[in-house]
């Protein structure tokens, strides 16, 4: 049986969205557009999901995206926003690295999406960028436009140049720190929205996040290395949970600190699910996926770490030219990642922090043969977070109102 074969057996190739919507289920609108400006990178991450990992769909892309299907794009963002009539929409401008679109391509997109929309709907626009380009030309340009800036840093100097290097070998670090003082200079630090760091086992959990915090970054968002149970992620272990034991020390230093440093997002939002609230990231919890992915020749695709998985995991068939978002909403590939409790595997559903895990990061959950209805491959690291998060969360508030604990 073909690749192709086999994955038409896969959940959720089968999900009948027919019945879902004759139950009540109806989509969750899209809400995050994001455009992938520029398809290549300057750099040569070797941990990449996009360039190093099963899907090299990058090879066949327009290394930019065409000022006609920037239009394109915007009508079709306009119409979603006024067909669910939302009042706001986050675009994120991505890659590869978008930056290498330009200063003046980059201008043309903001203003293009923004008048499109028009006065009734608030675009936050924000850029994720690994740093290197960040130079007094773009600042100026997203201090114009009020453009957010998120930039990619992997901890310290030793950290960061492990594996975030350029493909003939050489580190970044001192590049993006340079990029990372003229953002966080007086001019331009409120455009400053936070750091991505893909966390690596190899690298000082407490060292890797104080490095993190001399940049002042309002949030700091950690990331799993991507992987699967075909292909787990490095120093995996099917029995410990190193990653949970790497997590658990930055909680342990960011939630003991006299005063709060910065936002963690992945132990905020965790502490907001055990409080019972519900989930505003993808990565954890059970609140439905509002993302949509528009490669630079205009496709839609499906959220593009999913391009971690297997070759074509993230493709939907469907094109800007032809084609609305809503369209997308009803693929049984979006659908699944908008029902939540139906969408986990039998071993989720019985465990007792379901509601908080959420399952994990749905590309962590492929598992060939079987698809996505699996718990992820860090199943038993996020059960150790999110239990010792529990237990001290829980302490805290006994002691705050005189409980036992």
């Amino acid at each position: 049986m073909g690749n192709n074969a086999r994955r038409e057996l896969e959940w959720p190739a089968g999900l009948d969205v027919g019945n879902l919507l004759e139950s009540g289920w109806r989509p969750t609108p899209f809400r995050q557009f994001i455009l992938k400006l520029h398809s290549r990178c300057n750099l040569a991450c070797d941990y990449c999901y996009v360039y190093e990992m099963a899907d090299q769909g990058w090879r066949g892309q327009p290394r930019r995206m065409s000022k006609a299907t920037i239009d394109r794009v915007a009508a079709r963002v306009a119409e979603h926003a006024e067909a669910h009539g939302m009042r706001n929409v986050e675009i994120v401008l991505h890659g590869g690295e978008p930056l290498l679109a330009g200063v003046e391509h980059t201008r043309y997109a903001v203003n293009r999406l923004r008048a499109e929309l028009g006065d009734g709907v608030t675009a936050t626009v924000r850029v994720q960028t690994n740093g290197v380009l960040l130079n007094e030309a773009f600042l100026r340009l997203f201090a114009e436009l009020d453009v957010r800036v998120g930039v990619s840093l992997d901890g310290d100097e030793e950290g960061h140049d492990r594996h975030r290097r350029r493909a003939q070998g050489t580190g970044t670090y001192a590049e993006v720190r340079a990029g990372l003082e003229r953002l966080t200079a007086p001019a331009y630090r409120h455009l400053f929205s936070g750091l991505l760091c893909t966390l690596d086992l190899a690298s000082d959990p407490v060292v890797t996040y104080e490095a993190l915090l001399r940049f002042g970054p309002p949030v700091v968002d950690f990331l799993l290395p991507h992987g699967n149970w075909d292909t787990p992620p490095p120093g995996w272990s099917r029995d410990g949970t190193p990653y949970g034991d790497w997590l658990v020390a930055v909680f342990d230093r960011w939630y003991q600190a006299p005063e709060q440093e910065t936002q963690v997002r992945l132990f905020s939002e965790i502490i907001r699910l055990l409080l019972g609230r519900p989930s505003r990231s993808e990565a954890i919890g059970l609140s439905p996926v509002a993302v949509v992915v528009v490669e630079t020749d205009g496709s839609i695709e499906q959220v593009d770490t999913l391009k971690s998985a297997y070759d074509g995991a993230t493709v939907t068939m469907l094109h800007v030219l032809r084609d609305s978002f809503d369209t997308a909403l009803f693929l049984p590939s979006v659908a699944a990642r908008q029902i939540g409790e139906q969408a986990l595997s039998a071993r989720c559903s019985s465990c007792a922090i379901a509601r908080v895990c959420g399952g994990g990061l749905y590309p962590h959950r492929y598992r060939s043969g079987a698809g996505f209805r699996n718990p992820s491959v860090y199943c038993r690291d996020l059960y150790r977070l999110i239990t010792h998060i529990r237990r001290l969360v829980a302490d805290d508030v006994a002691l705050l109102t005189g409980a036992p604990g």
